[in-house]
């Protein structure tokens, strides 16, 4: 039950009161002095104070109560304060307010009255409480991980499930356009999690061959095919006791499914070329931009697969959909890129900031990050200006296909198949006529 500490002189006004509020679902403690207040902070925690102004220095003026407000507060900075007098005035009720108290109630009190102040007080501060906790652990993780920029509401439920999940061994799955930073949430899950001390293990499923499957996942012994020169440990022996980040786990071959089902099941596996099995006690997070909901319908995914994998699902907010962020992260690679590429540049001009703001992103946060590294490097003045950007949305101007380079060409006729097919990487690279591991070398190769 929620506890509510009363402070009162007057034993009837402390039964009246106890009565009044076990009736309505709260549990009282009860005190007859200011420093039984204090005396009962000391030893317990409680959802609000209903305390009286007057006790013993003299009955009316409020003086007693009012000098304790700012010390309660001192003691406890997030406990509603609710005060009462049976000398009320305009005066004395302003002056509790500004001394930190929350509301105030004149005696003889209104009971509907009276218990709506408490019920609505005890639930701004549990409001409250909630808010500073996200904020801390908001601020723990943007300590832990320095890249984790964000001050968009659309990424705040992301920033609450990861401090939530982190501390468990349960598997993740991340989803989310291509670009949004599914590796970097994946980063920020492990380095709050127990497993932190040992190293992260990254595999990109979308470059693995059919063929290599097998051996970059569990290894292989030597001898075991025509290259296999030396023995060699695969990415679940090297994740034991840590973290396999699998990303672009939707294009794992149909046939490949049911061994990773295996060692995600029991741990056990074997080398390619071996018949001695080995265990690893791994925890996955996987990313994907595809919705293995309905790979799963279309038969390209296993659905007990999906299930081992999203115990917990994170859905990553394209940038389009997190503005706030936009100019933030666009500082950070700025500051990035211009310290790597030796350039004295401060910032953005008013032009360019717009440029950026009106883009759609079709590439997300990845994309930007390209597109700021080329301005540093085309930039000629202090200032990054809208022409550096080189982006078309009305602001800044664009090339023509003539005069940019093959590779260029190509990373812009990928830009406009992903933003064709709503950042699906899978549909893009059909639509470009590309195979899954060539499309996504490209991304790799292009900072998209």
């Amino acid at each position: 039950m929620t506890k509510i500490l009363i402070a009162d002189d007057q034993r009837d006004v402390l039964e009246a009161l106890r009565i009044l509020l076990k009736g309505e679902g709260y549990q009282t403690e009860a005190v007859t002095s200011l420093a039984g207040i204090f005396n009962a902070l000391e030893k317990k925690e409680y959802a609000l104070l209903l305390m009286d102004l007057n006790y013993t220095r003299d009955t009316t003026s409020g003086q007693e109560g009012l000098s304790a407000i700012p010390k309660i507060q001192a003691f406890d900075s997030m406990l509603p304060i609710v005060v009462m007098t049976a000398w009320a005035s305009i005066e004395l009720a302003v002056d509790a307010m500004k001394r930190g108290a929350r509301d105030f109630v004149t005696k003889p009190w209104d009971n509907q009255r009276l218990v709506t102040i408490v019920r609505t007080q005890i639930e701004l501060a549990a409001a409250l409480r909630r808010e500073r906790k996200l904020e801390a652990e908001n601020e723990m993780l943007r300590g832990t991980m320095p890249d984790l920029i964000t001050q968009s509401p659309a990424m705040r439920p992301v920033l609450e499930m990861i401090s939530r999940v982190a501390p468990s061994d349960a598997n993740v799955l991340i989803t989310g356009e291509n670009g949004t930073g599914k590796s970097l949430i994946a980063r920020a899950i492990h380095a709050l999690s127990p497993r932190a001390s040992r190293t992260m293990i990254t595999v990109n499923m979308g470059g693995l061959s059919e063929t290599l499957f097998e051996s970059e996942l569990f290894g292989h012994v030597k001898g075991a095919f025509t290259d296999a020169k030396t023995d060699r440990a695969g990415r679940f022996e090297l994740a034991d006791e840590s973290t396999l980040f699998m990303d672009e786990i939707a294009n794992i071959p149909l046939a490949q499914q049911a061994k990773l089902l295996r060692v995600i099941e029991t741990g056990d596996f074997e080398r390619v070329g071996s018949s001695k099995t080995l265990h690893a006690n791994v925890r996955i997070i996987s990313a994907t931009n595809a919705n293995l909901e309905n790979e799963v319908t279309t038969g390209r995914f296993r659905q007990d697969l999906l299930f081992r994998l999203n115990t917990i699902q994170i859905a990553l907010p394209p940038l389009r959909d997190r503005r706030d962020d936009i100019m933030p992260l666009a500082n950070s690679f700025l500051h990035q890129h211009a310290e790597r590429y030796r350039k004295q540049i401060a910032g953005f001009d008013d032009a360019a900031r717009e440029c950026l703001l009106q883009h759609r992103f079709p590439g997300n946060v990845r994309e930007l990050d390209h597109i700021v590294e080329r301005a540093v490097l085309m930039a000629q003045n202090r200032q990054i200006c809208a022409s550096d950007l080189a982006l078309t949305n009305g602001v800044g101007k664009s090339r023509d296909l003539e005069d940019m380079s093959l590779e260029e060409v190509e990373a812009f006729l990928i830009k406009k198949a992903l933003a064709r097919n709503d950042g699906n990487a899978r549909k893009a690279a059909e639509a470009l006529g590309l195979s899954r591991s060539a499309f996504y070398r490209r991304l790799q190769q292009y900072g998209l």
